[in-house]
């Protein structure tokens, strides 16, 4: 398999510009060509990297208009929301990591969806008691409150650099949506591609396909006037446009019309939530990550912790031996993750034992290098108490050295595939995110236990990792990746590929991945890792299985003589752009 490593390969336009005819259009849609794979994009003054073209050319152009790293953070996320519908959004929620250079600090932001207050724990079960998909992922049961919006303005409100007001963040993404953008071949693909249930609702329908029935094709001018005035609204009222009066109000009653249980009162008193970064530290790095309701940062830093004492440099990125192990860590952590993990705020989740370095040599001790542990015999560890696919990710760095790492998500692409009326706002299906029976699968193949059970105004676990590496106190590395329950595992191998195999950023993005979620009991791995590699794990009892590819990260990494961007080639249209 040859992936090609794609960036822009002309300079954007300037904010003041952007976006304001067809003619302007064209000037600004990139121009791509294959490059070298290996070559990261290089850059002095500030680096965006997104899963689409625009939007990071959106962000690096608030950079230049003096914006910082969390105004350019959420112009993106606003402008994702238009370029990028499968996975950018308003009506989603997600998670952010903010450093701020001036004082040092690093928080987490987390704005994840919540369950309606009417919810309740066998909302998911069908007559007989057992777990029904079609209600966790394509009904309006599975509609969270959706946290966007109100955590994108947030994250403006504390942390923005005051040069640019919430509004003129906003102005570039409130143009793609009214003035329209040229459809990415990605994007055309991409509607085709689930036109058969998306067309079913009739706002989606008529926003996203043509009124004889036939798609957008590459090129053609997508506009969406709802969605530009419902960005407009937010623009000049702030979140209270999204969360109170006639938009939320045409929220509540498409979700109630498709079988849910939200209404005006769960959206208006949503809230985000500033919480305390997850820490860790590996080989002289300190990595910084989410806290729950996410996953990630627990289990990055206990896989890293189970690493550790493991010279992988020496037995090579993507050998056997270190596929091996790196396995068998991953093993144990998902298994810990199906009991231990949930909402901090209904549940006591062990972070301390989870993190700690004596419990990852006491969760390895039983390794074997010789052979492959039954998933099916490792259970949740003993400790004392102390996301889809189409998710998408984003990484930003500006000169004065802020940081933001974000990731969020409809869950599925586009959601559970409902617009509200008049709004442009497609609605999330985050709430399968739940365990609608423990012990049960999710669509991602995921185990939940009680901790993640469904409950009103809960937020649902999550795989989300935004992620900051740190060197010398100051950020190296900046990274996160959409992916479901990969994402945990895409975000550490770009850590191991760049701290003990010694690759530039681009080549840790390139290189080959694999995954091992505890259960179902194999890896998966990516095309590109060597048939003798795989018949070596074989022989030392894993079961291996060639996939599709996993994830699109997007990272910066932090050099004393620059900035060096990635964006992930396994998704089209991805972006690393700087200046």
């Amino acid at each position: 398999m040859t992936i090609a490593f794609r960036r822009i390969a002309a300079a954007g336009v300037v904010l003041g510009s952007l976006i304001t005819s067809e003619a302007a259009l064209a000037q600004a849609a990139p121009i791509l060509s294959d490059l070298d794979r290996f070559h990261p994009v290089i850059a002095e003054n500030g680096m965006v990297s997104s899963q689409e073209a625009l939007a990071s050319q959106v962000g690096v152009d608030i950079l230049k208009a003096g914006g910082n790293a969390i105004d350019a953070g959420v112009a993106v996320g606003l402008a994702l929301a238009v370029t990028l519908p499968r996975a950018g959004n308003l009506g989603g929620g997600g998670f952010m990591l903010i450093h701020k250079a001036d004082s040092g600090e690093t928080l987490a932001l987390d704005y994840r969806e919540l369950a309606p207050a009417r919810a309740f724990r066998d909302m998911f079960l069908d007559d007989k008691g057992e777990a029904d998909s079609q209600k966790s992922r394509f009904s309006g049961l599975a509609v969270g409150v959706p946290g966007t919006v109100a955590g994108l303005y947030e994250a403006h409100r504390r942390f923005g650099g005051g040069t640019l007001n919430f509004a003129q963040v906003a102005a570039p993404a409130i143009r793609l949506a009214r003035n329209g953008f040229p459809v990415s071949e990605d994007l055309a693909n991409s509607l085709e591609s689930v036109a058969d249930s998306l067309s079913q609702d009739e706002a989606a329908r008529a926003v996203f396909y043509k009124t004889d029935g036939s798609f957008y094709r590459p090129g053609e001018i997508l506009r969406q006037p709802d969605l530009a005035n419902t960005l407009e609204r937010i623009a000049n009222e702030g979140p209270k446009a999204f969360y109170e009066g006639p938009v939320a109000q045409a929220i509540a009653e498409r979700v109630t019309a498709g079988g849910g249980l939200m209404s005006t009162d769960d959206l208006a008193g949503y809230q985000p939530v500033w919480r305390d970064a997850i820490t860790g530290t590996y080989r002289g790095y300190t990595v910084a990550s989410m806290p729950p309701p996410s996953s990630g940062g627990i289990h990055i830093v206990e896989i890293l912790n189970m690493l550790e004492p493991h010279d992988l440099a020496a037995s090579g990125a993507n050998s056997a031996a270190t596929i091996h192990v790196m396995a068998e860590a991953m093993k144990r952590a998902y298994a810990d993750r199906s009991e231990y993990l949930g909402d901090p705020d209904f549940v006591k989740v062990p972070v301390k034992a989870l993190t700690s370095k004596e419990y990852a040599i006491a969760r390895m001790a039983d390794f074997d290098p010789e052979k492959a542990a039954n998933s099916a015999e490792i259970k949740p560890g003993d400790v004392v108490p102390y996301e889809s696919d189409q998710t998408t990710h984003y990484s930003v760095v500006d000169k004065a050295g802020n940081v933001v790492s974000n990731t969020y998500t409809l869950n599925f692409s586009y959601g559970v595939r409902m617009m509200a009326p008049g709004t442009g706002v497609l609605l999330n299906n985050e709430l399968d995110d739940f365990s609608a029976k423990p012990g049960v699968p999710n669509a991602y193949g995921l185990i939940g236990g009680d901790a993640n059970a469904v409950e009103p105004r809960k937020r649902p676990l999550s795989s989300m990792s935004p992620t900051i590496v740190f060197r010398d106190g100051k950020p190296f590395l900046v990274t996160g990746s959409p992916g479901g329950s990969r994402i945990i595992t895409t975000v550490l191998q770009i850590i191991l590929n760049v701290v003990d195999h010694g690759m530039n950023i681009a080549e840790a993005t390139a290189a080959a991945r694999i995954h091992h979620q505890w259960l179902p009991d194999e890896i998966r791995v990516e095309e590109g890792i060597s048939p003798d590699t795989v018949r070596l794990l074989e022989s030392l009892g894993h079961k291996v299985a060639v996939k599709d590819t996993m994830g699109s990260t997007q990272s910066v990494l932090i050099a004393e003589d620059g900035l060096r961007g990635a964006a992930d080639p396994r998704r089209e249209g991805a972006l690393a752009v700087g200046y």
